[in-house]
């Protein structure tokens, strides 16, 4: 198995906004038109788009959402991943990794944070983002709004996001 630091110089991992470690690994050639896209892009984007995501040891990806559904894909590690999503009233936790799920899915819309089930350890995962991930779509969480709108996730909002 290799290790993380051997992963981020292999791949070229840099940091990620939201925590973690990424590459863009695809972006489509094409595009869908704003015009048949609903109203919440502000223009066109690409068919899909793939990064590479590696958490090590206590990294955490704070909670944020995009507007496209995002597929995320097991690849290694000595860790699972534990995905924290806020959905309506429900706090919904999946595990992701060697020996439980080799995908997972996240709703368009939907505050999500990750962190790794044995901070001894370390996963790298893919994550596919159809219609294809633009940072006009991305919005991090704002603690105040999300205990607000989530009291009942009092704990984990503390724990993955910054203010």
């Amino acid at each position: 198995m290799y290790s993380a630091h051997y992963l981020k110089e292999k791949l070229q991992l840099q940091q990620h906004p939201e925590g973690g470690w990424f590459k863009e690994v695809y972006r489509s050639g094409n595009s869908i038109p704003s015009n048949v896209l609903s109203n919440d892009y502000s223009g066109e984007r690409d068919y899909c788009t793939s990064i590479y995501y590696l958490l090590n040891g206590d990294e955490f990806s704070l909670f944020h959402k995009i507007k496209s559904d995002e597929v995320w894909h097991y690849y290694t590690g000595n860790s699972e991943i534990e995905i924290v999503l806020l959905k309506d009233d429900t706090l919904e936790k999946k595990l992701i990794g060697n020996g439980t799920e080799f995908q997972v899915v996240i709703p368009k819309n939907t505050w999500f944070a990750a962190h790794l089930k044995y901070t001894s350890g370390y996963a790298l995962v893919g994550c596919t983002v159809s219609p294809g991930f633009h940072f006009d779509d991305f919005e991090l969480g704002n603690r105040e709004s999300l205990l607000e709108q989530f009291p009942f996730a009092k704990k984990e909002i503390l724990l993955y996001t910054n203010s």
